[in-house]
């Protein structure tokens, strides 16, 4: 059922700050989503309108308009022509997991070392063909690599590299399509974006070996396809680590948001 618009208490600090550098928008929707946060807003409430809101804290129209923009782009609320904005319920489809947790693997150079074990020129199977849109057969370059963290192995990395006579494939090159490469951000690379997918496998008994696990194990499978600046695919291969390495976590819902 939807509930009435509602005008929020009068709690302290339950106001615009002019003095912040904070714009007066943000403060607005920090304010709002605290109040959903903390119950004053249920999910199907009906939010205050543009001239409550206006009133009640003192801003401009332009100011409500672009808070209550900035909540629905972060999917905390909804807004129907004519009827009014209300709050949204928590959606689990809506959901969405990050890499961060690799990212804090692989940011320290110094602890992260990544072994090239195998890099020839092969023919395509036709999975390899398919990945990176070539002709069976047409010849790419086959990488295997060994990414430790503290000399510990952590990641086996199997990848294949669309061979192009003219544009010779150099160490950087190499480099920058591993996980550490990708989330640092350095060197210059010919990648423009990429796809990635996670999904759970056992280990076969070259991959516990070359992890130092007993096979068979859970783990984890991050298979990615990279394009270039022309959305070629460059790259096709797939990371496998024991599923000791990696814990997805995110959040649902309005988090709590303390009023400044």
């Amino acid at each position: 059922m939807t509930r009435k618009s509602k005008t929020p208490p009068a709690l302290r600090n339950d106001r615009i700050d002019r003095s912040s550098y904070e714009p007066a928008y943000a403060q607005l929707a920090n304010l709002l989503r605290h109040h959903m946060a903390t119950g004053v807003f249920h999910p199907g409430d009906q939010l205050p309108s543009e001239s409550q809101l206006v009133g009640r804290y003192g801003v401009s129209p332009m100011t409500v308009r672009r808070a209550i923009n900035l909540l629905a782009d972060q999917g905390v609320i909804s807004t129907a022509q004519g009827r009014g904005t209300f709050v949204r319920g928590v959606e689990l489809g809506a959901a969405t997991f990050g890499f961060k947790e690799l990212q804090n693997l692989f940011s320290n150079k110094e602890q992260t070392q990544v072994k090239l074990l195998e890099a020839r020129v092969r023919a395509a199977d036709d999975r390899t063909a398919r990945k990176l849109n070539l002709v069976s057969g047409q010849r790419v370059i086959y990488l295997r690599r060994l990414l430790c963290i503290d000399n510990q192995p952590a990641f086996y990395h199997r990848e294949y590299l669309v061979y192009d006579p003219a544009r010779p494939v150099v160490e950087s090159e190499m480099e920058v399509t591993s996980l550490q490469g990708l989330f640092s951000g350095v060197g210059e690379t010919v990648l423009k974006r990429g796809d990635l997918s996670v999904e759970a496998t056992i280990l076969n008994a070259e991959e516990a070996r070359l992890l130092g696990a007993t096979s068979p194990a859970a783990a984890f499978c991050i298979e990615h396809v990279f394009y270039d600046l022309k959305d070629a695919p460059i790259s096709w291969g797939w990371f496998v680590c024991h599923s000791s390495h990696l814990r997805f976590t995110t959040s649902v819902g309005v988090p709590r948001v303390q009023p400044t």
